[in-house]
């Protein structure tokens, strides 16, 4: 990679200069052009000076660092939010496909995420992606999720509605996702990568090694065969291990 031009917004000076002297000893080649400490000020000097990368803090008196896309039309920069959230912020960068770090910062941590950049900023950034984020932290609802891949050496972004997934399906290293009112997709993401970003709630609920469910489109239970039927007439396996935790949520 070239050299990556990065601007730096925090309102905190000492988490600004903590931030510039990890940058500078990464890997890679970093140009730090600008050090803000609001997001009003890093709307200008993004606009001046057109970075690959802002490091962006999540709280931030009068506007929120997530708040940076309601002052552009279009996001074609990447961002990395650098934040002491909470686990439910986490969550939603998470579903986002938005990439952060968590104060205080970890060089290991850092280094990941700049080396991430290398294949993103051949691609041109999903807008939709920080529209997803806002939404989530704005309305305390996590509603939908992000999913990128990487198909004939283009990152493909596809956005989600958690309330149409009915379930889930493990096909070894791929994913099969069955949706309602549409044709089922297959990922290459596996069941992991799904259970552990989809909301820790009692919607989501994994009943076997090989299927997650939505709680919400169960039509019948049959414990003696160790089936759940969807409402798309989907049948889904039930661990026996998994049984009782299940069946206290059918129950209530």
């Amino acid at each position: 990679m070239e050299l990556l031009k990065v601007i730096i917004v925090d309102d905190e000076l000492a988490a600004r200069n903590v931030l510039s002297n990890l940058l500078v000893r990464c890997k890679i080649n970093v140009d730090i052009v600008a050090r803000c400490e609001d997001v009003l000020e890093a709307v200008k000097a993004i606009k001046k000076h057109q970075p690959d990368v802002v490091f962006l803090d999540v709280q931030m008196p009068e506007y929120a660092g997530y708040e940076i896309v309601n002052f552009f039309d279009e996001i074609d920069f990447e961002i990395i939010f650098v934040t002491a959230y909470d686990q439910y912020a986490i969550k939603a960068f998470e579903l986002s496909a938005v990439d952060y770090i968590v104060k205080p910062i970890e060089r290991s941590r850092l280094d990941e995420a700049v080396e991430k950049l290398n294949d993103k900023l051949r691609q041109k950034t999903a807008y939709e992606n920080y529209q997803v984020l806002l939404e989530s932290v704005r309305s305390k609802e996590l509603g939908k999720i992000v999913i990128s891949e990487l198909k004939d050496g283009q990152l493909l972004h596809q956005t989600l509605n958690l309330s149409d997934i009915i379930a889930v399906e493990a096909m070894g290293a791929y994913s099969k996702v069955y949706l309602k009112d549409a044709p089922s997709i297959i990922l290459s993401r596996n069941l992991k990568h799904f259970e552990e970003r989809l909301p820790e709630t009692d919607v989501f609920f994994r009943t076997h090694r090989s299927w997650l469910i939505n709680s919400g489109y169960i039509e019948s239970y049959r414990p003696r065969f160790g089936k759940i039927v969807l409402k798309n007439q989907l049948e889904v396996k039930l661990s026996k291990k998994r049984q009782e935790t299940f069946e206290e949520l059918y129950a209530s």
